[in-house]
């Protein structure tokens, strides 16, 4: 069985449970007929001899019948015996043989299997004349004989009638099954040609298996962005870490082949420690963020003060804002306390007002407010700078994503990192951000973590 299709298993059980079925209502509607139908002959037979006793009588030394007692009534012979057996009056089938005895009150039934007989007596005595029997014989009826025919027929007709319901069975088991075959094809298609962005698109039936379907096609729709999410970090860690690399063997091979004197040393040796600090922070967030793919970056939580930080933040942000002139201005509810991991809430203020920096126009402001509420701690970061575009907006949280690379050329924190580590920070401490921008009026990131995290 186990080598069988679900669609065989399920015929073979549906003829089964068919036949099984039809046998036992052919049996029972057959057993009841033949029962009543053989009851009522019967019963009518009862009825017309205990009647015709009504019609014989003993008057002036003779038995006499009267003349509305008929031999042959509604199928049923009547005859009279005398006690010693000898026929007084009426008589008996002309094919009916049997030599059986007299019993009274008792039916019995004669024949062989092609041709039987009811037989009825009654003993009734007559005063002056002695003991008397009244016999009845009559057949089974023709719908005794019409059941029988019917039992015959449905004999012949049954191996018909488990091939036509297996034939169908097969058929509506097949076209049940169809869309799993779909399934099936479309999932060899797209393990053969290594091709995520095939879909079932079975249609919008409603059923267990379109709802299997659905599932598919949305498993297949998230692993296709997860294997293009990763070929796109791939390239894009590839690409921001070539660049330091190449700064770093390019200035090694100017100092060894160029230098003259220490100052020119000293100076390309700054090239690439500053490219190396760069490449080791890159390393630093990649690994960070695998952790966290990875669910094994754990938070160390512990009772800080958010307000703190935030100012500390803000005082050594400010040296990085001297070259654009701008200006950060704050709003910091003092003695904000709350259980979270103070070296992930210090990156996330210092990627958001650095990511501010970068984006902020020369002469600029940076406006950075903190908030206690009831449940929360809520946070703003705006600047009046370049702004995202909407088109944009959705995309801001992908890795290695920069809305204008060219504004962060050559810093250290252009990565692309730093809004992805923003979200994943407040997130695992049960917060959320998000930003609202116009293009060309600035950007304005809120954060909102709860005091439960």
């Amino acid at each position: 069985m186990n080598r069988l299709s679900i669609k065989i298993k399920v015929t073979l059980w549906y003829v089964a449970f068919m036949l099984i079925i039809v046998l036992l209502v052919l049996t029972f509607i057959l057993s009841i007929s033949d029962n009543l139908l053989r009851s009522s002959s019967q019963s009518q037979l009862k009825s017309i001899v205990e009647k015709s006793l009504e019609e014989i009588e003993f008057d002036d030394g003779a038995l006499e019948i009267d003349d509305d007692l008929d031999f042959f009534q509604n199928g049923a012979y009547l005859s009279v015996y005398d006690k010693n057996g000898s026929l007084v009056y009426g008589r008996t089938p002309s094919d009916f043989t049997g030599n059986i005895a007299f019993s009274s009150g008792e039916m019995q039934t004669v024949g062989d299997g092609d041709q039987q007989w009811y037989v009825y007596d009654l003993l009734m005595p007559i005063e002056g004349y002695g003991d008397i029997w009244v016999r009845g014989v009559t057949s089974p009826t023709d719908s005794e004989g019409s059941i029988q025919t019917m039992k015959g027929l449905a004999i012949i007709a049954l191996p018909f009638i488990v091939i036509l319901g297996a034939v169908g069975g097969y058929y509506i088991t097949k076209r049940a099954f169809r869309p799993i075959s779909k399934i099936i094809e479309s999932a060899e298609t797209i393990s053969g040609g290594n091709d995520l962005s095939k879909r079932i698109n079975l249609g919008s039936g409603k059923d267990e298996i379109y709802t299997l379907a659905r599932t598919f096609d949305s498993m297949f729709m998230r692993l296709q962005q997860s294997f293009e999410s990763e070929k796109q970090f791939t390239a894009d860690a590839s690409h921001e870490l070539r660049t330091p690399t190449s700064v770093i063997i390019s200035q090694c091979e100017y100092a060894l082949e160029n230098a003259k004197d220490l100052d020119e040393t000293k100076e390309a040796l700054s090239v690439v420690l500053a490219q190396s600090k760069k490449m080791s922070g890159l390393i630093a967030q990649l690994l960070t963020l695998a952790r966290t793919d990875k669910g094994s970056q754990i938070l160390n939580l512990e009772l800080v003060n958010i307000s703190e930080i935030a100012e500390m933040v803000i005082e050594e942000q400010r040296f990085l804002t001297e070259d654009k002139h701008i200006e950060i201005q704050s709003q910091i509810e003092p003695n904000i306390i709350l259980r979270a991991d103070q070296t992930m809430l210090m990156r996330l203020l210092i990627n958001l007002i650095s990511n501010a920096i970068a984006y902020g126009k020369n002469g600029g402001h940076i406006w950075v407010e903190l908030i206690r509420e009831e449940i929360l701690i809520r946070g703003i970061v705006k600047d009046d700078g370049i702004g995202i575009a909407e088109e944009k907006l959705g995309k801001i949280w992908d890795r290695f994503f920069q809305v204008d690379p060219s504004r962060t050329a050559g810093k250290s924190e252009g990565m692309g990192l730093g809004l992805s580590m923003c979200q994943w920070i407040c997130e695992a401490h049960g917060g959320e951000i998000y930003v609202e921008s116009v293009f060309g009026e600035g950007s304005t990131f809120y954060f909102k973590i709860p005091f439960t995290s």
